[in-house]
């Protein structure tokens, strides 16, 4: 193993990052809570939503579009935009504060659609947001830790998605089981009064939240080095196209190991959440029909099965930072796929609603780590000074599987999965094994100050 002792570049930070405490690590990760909320409300409700006003269960993938269009897009431009940003209030801040005010309104006004275009028109608007925000969220946290912090920063990001998005899927419930409301208390497109108050909720946090986050822990003054290669940098947007593509020529190798692991690993999320609650209301309800109360009830007991594995998440990922240490995040990473596999796999042959909680507990493992260490591995391998555009980069390794779902599953999920979502939860299984095997090989690698990489567990 050779590390290079060249001389750091221009770009490279000269002045130390300041050791953050792990209460300001959580602080700065607090809007991560209400961005994940959000992510959440849409996991467990716009396919019933969709259903709600009439669409086709064979449909969902393209009418779910909007999450990955939207991430191609604007994350790389974003990422690539946000490193080259110079204003009073940081690099990332205007992001963070534009992409959650979106959020916020696509949030309050999506259980009030009409129709399935206004759904599907106001979910675009909703992404947009997310997707702004996120990006440069996951830069920020490279930016403010120093790299032996960085395992905690993302870990604690993974932490809070599995509160937020626990939270997100039980306020359903909470509204029905402990503050008494009607679950089948319906406006006139069918959607749930207690959907439309678990949405404008998720409005509130997703900019409060983020507002606190920016406030507590401010983004740190660029130093003269940065500022004067951000000055360097070609200005408009065709040299931010050049910038992407330039980055892409030269991914580092770790980066490139991770895209067949994200192929299976995101292809099989996609698929899990577009069909998860159709697949209870076969397996624990015996229907199918979005209007009937058996599948009002299978939405809730998704939310308290997905509550209960992301609660465990959150957990989890505080437990796996010692872990990731000793064994790698790679190795770690893959275990947990494997036990995310077996939990999908095994979910369609729950018959009551107390079995749906065995295997959502490899589902809760698999989710902790997916939101945690491949970005360990990412922000150790990548430049510092091409993180945001890095970033943007690796999101679209998330979202292609995805928009290879939609392109693919309407074909197939007559004929060779019998139009039963029990069936995409089982080709999910199979994905998630795949994943895993795609990621064992990864090696973690650390960028050295000349943008080189070493490998950190060989």
């Amino acid at each position: 193993m050779v590390q290079s002792t060249g001389t750091a570049p221009a770009h490279e930070r000269v002045t130390p990052r300041p050791h953050v405490s792990v209460l300001r690590i959580l602080e700065m990760n607090l809007g991560f809570l209400g961005l994940q909320f959000s992510f959440g409300l849409q996991q467990g409700n716009m396919s019933p939503i969709y259903s709600y006003l009439g669409a086709n269960e064979a449909a969902l993938p393209i009418l779910t579009l909007a999450g990955p269009m939207t991430g191609l897009i604007v994350q790389p431009i974003i990422g690539a935009l946000s490193d080259k940003t110079k204003s009073r209030w940081g690099r990332r801040t205007p992001y963070f504060i534009f992409g959650a005010i979106l959020c916020s309104l696509g949030l309050f006004f999506m259980p009030l659609s009409s129709s399935i275009l206004m759904a599907a028109s106001l979910l675009w608007i909703l992404d947009a947001g997310n997707n702004i925000t996120m990006e440069p969220y996951r830069a920020y946290v490279s930016d403010r830790l120093e790299p032996e912090q960085r395992q905690l920063g993302f870990l604690t990001q993974s932490a809070f998605t599995g509160l937020a998005q626990m939270l997100a899927f039980l306020s359903p419930s909470f509204m029905v089981y402990v503050l008494g409301m009607n679950m089948n208390a319906i406006d006139s497109h069918n959607i749930p009064y207690v959907t439309r108050y678990a949405f404008m909720i998720g409005a509130f946090l997703s900019l409060t939240t983020i507002l606190w986050s920016i406030l507590r822990v401010p983004e740190l003054p660029l130093t003269p080095q940065e500022e004067a290669a951000i000055d360097a940098k070609p200005k408009g947007f065709l040299p931010v196209f050049a910038e992407i593509w330039q980055a892409i020529i030269e991914m580092p190798i770790a980066m490139r190991k991770l895209a067949l692991m994200s192929l299976f690993q995101w292809y099989a999320m996609a698929a899990y959440w577009a069909y998860v609650v159709y697949s209870i209301g076969h397996s624990v309800y015996g229907t199918s029909d979005a209007i009937s109360d058996g599948f009002r009830s299978a939405v809730l007991a998704n939310g308290e099965m997905a509550a209960f594995y992301n609660g465990l998440g959150f957990v989890l990922a505080f437990a796996m930072v010692p872990l990731a240490k000793r064994l790698g995040a790679h190795r770690i990473h893959a275990l947990c796929l494997i036990l995310a596999g077996i939990g999908m796999f095994s979910l369609p042959f729950a018959s009551e609603k107390w079995m749906l909680f065995i295997p959502a507990i490899g589902i809760g493992i698999g989710w902790a780590s997916i939101m945690g260490n491949p970005y360990i591995i990412l922000s150790n391998a990548i430049p510092p000074d091409r993180t945001g555009v890095y970033m943007g980069i690796f999101n679209m390794m998330i979202v292609i599987p995805m928009l290879l779902l939609a392109a693919t599953l309407p074909f197939y999920y007559e004929p060779l999965l019998g139009g039963d979502a029990r069936n995409v939860l089982r080709l999910c299984g199979v994905c998630m094994f795949c994943a895993a095997a795609a990621v064992w090989w990864v090696k973690t690698e650390v960028a050295t100050a000349d943008g080189a990489a070493m490998a950190a567990d060989q």
